[in-house]
């Protein structure tokens, strides 16, 4: 047994990622990218991406707050795992015995996007964790959060911030308003589902935490609320960009 659980564990460590590539090089690609393209040209071969890198200082600061307060407000004081909601996340998904609640910070979210499956399983979400040590480890976090703002899904076959914004707002990331931005943030729980996202209630509870954390006023906030979330969002879906 104690030989099983060596060979075990000398294999799981062994067969983690070099995360200090990343430190010069922006990846190629992703694991769940990957797996989508996969799922897409199964019913279209024609099927392509929307991805465009850009450097962090050319996206919007409303865009990096917006997916702050909505993905992981605790990013820039944790060390890649916020061990209070994780335990949260744990005691729910073993009472329930679902794996549905991840937990995940925004490094997480990245190792798991650069990496794994998108399986609920503890092993997998165990891997999650050691790769995002490894990467707060060995990155900054301007580079943490450039990655995932390059990589995030956010769409059907739509990965990154810039893409998401020429796509559904035509224009740049560096050119999102507030109102874009909350509602970028919004389509983050369930990009591939428009039917199921609720983009306004959504977009309404990031433009409040924004005002919570004194990045815009009460007023400005509810004035944000009142301009319809969604539409350009809804437009865009309806009438797709041909494939290129």
């Amino acid at each position: 047994m104690a030989t099983l659980l060596v060979g075990v564990s000398y294999y799981f460590y062994f067969s983690l990622p070099d995360v200090t590539l990343l430190k010069q090089k922006n990846p190629s690609t992703t694991a769940l990218i990957e797996l989508r393209d996969r799922e897409y040209r199964k019913q279209n071969p024609q099927s392509r991406r929307q991805q465009i890198w850009v450097n962090y200082g050319a996206i919007s600061e409303h865009v990096k707050k917006a997916i702050l307060v909505s993905e992981d407000a605790g990013f820039y004081s944790h060390k890649g795992v916020d061990m209070t909601e994780l335990k949260a996340a744990l005691k729910k998904d073993f009472e329930t015995w679902s794996f549905s609640r991840g937990g995940s910070t925004i490094t997480m979210q990245l190792a798991k996007n650069l990496y794994l499956n998108p399986s609920k399983n503890p092993l997998r979400k165990l891997k999650e964790i050691i790769i995002a040590h490894q990467l707060e480890n060995n990155l900054s976090k301007r580079r943490i959060f450039e990655l995932y703002l390059n990589v995030v899904e956010l769409g059907r076959n739509i990965y990154g911030v810039e893409a998401a914004a020429q796509h559904y707002f035509g224009k740049s990331a560096a050119a999102v308003d507030l109102v874009e931005a909350a509602t970028l943030a919004a389509l983050l729980p369930s990009p591939r589902n428009s039917k199921e996202r609720g983009l306004a209630a959504r977009r309404n509870i990031i433009l409040n935490r924004l005002a919570s954390v004194g990045y815009l006023s009460p007023g400005e906030s509810q004035n944000a609320q009142r301009v319809a979330p969604a539409k350009s969002v809804e437009e865009a879906e309806a009438n797709p960009p041909p494939e290129q």
